[in-house]
């Protein structure tokens, strides 16, 4: 795990920008509504949007959130989100103009290279280019492997947990840890919850520890 930060010390805001990245197949919806429902059952106010490539696998896919004590509108203005959590390093790089200069990129290292840069027809950004980029743009850049971390939990397949286990560590976040913790046992049978929950304090931890 690797971790730059500028400094600057953070507090929970009241209302909070989050954007959640990724390609089809990774489970980026999956995040989303996890940490979505949380929210609301934190009691606050969430708006949000989701776009999604062209494949439903290997497609760009992102959900934006606006989580707050108020009412707001879905949009999240240019260069104003609070959270970025990307699942793949060229996700978090399209979607970089949108970081506010105090926000924290969660970063998942492994690359699932686009079907048009095996065709030839693109190239993907150098990984020293995404890293330089991201740290230009926010306060604070946070990368992990989720899927070894995953792997090591019990299931590789369990890494966008591991992803909102980071989150809820980061201290960014108005959502209970607790709450996260119902909603995901909520959505799997229990053997499933079982090494879910593993895969989300497994994140959690090294988030913390980084």
């Amino acid at each position: 795990m690797k971790r730059s930060s500028k400094g600057v010390g953070m507090e929970i805001p009241r209302e909070t920008n989050l954007i959640i990245c990724g390609v089809g197949g990774q489970g980026v919806i999956l995040i989303s509504q996890i940490v979505g429902n949380a929210a609301v059952r934190d009691g606050f106010s969430v708006a949000g949007s989701e776009i999604h490539g062209m494949a439903a696998r290997g497609g760009a896919v992102s959900s934006h959130f606006r989580i707050s004590e108020r009412q707001v509108g879905p949009v999240i203005p240019i260069g104003q989100c609070d959270v970025l959590v990307a699942m793949e390093p060229a996700e978090a790089l399209r979607n970089a103009f949108y970081l506010a200069p105090s926000s924290t990129v969660i970063l998942n290292s492994e690359i699932v290279v686009p079907f048009t840069v095996s065709l030839g027809k693109s190239h993907y950004p150098e990984s020293g280019r995404i890293t330089e980029e991201l740290q230009s743009c926010a306060q604070e850049v946070i990368t992990l492997d989720a899927g070894q971390i995953a792997l090591q939990a019990g299931s590789r397949i369990a890494s966008n947990i591991v992803m909102v286990g980071a989150l809820l560590g980061c201290g960014r976040l108005p959502v209970k840890v607790e709450t996260a913790r119902e909603e995901i046992r909520a959505r799997f049978g229990e053997k499933a919850y079982q090494l879910n929950m593993a895969a989300f304090d497994s994140g959690m931890r090294a988030l913390r520890s980084s």
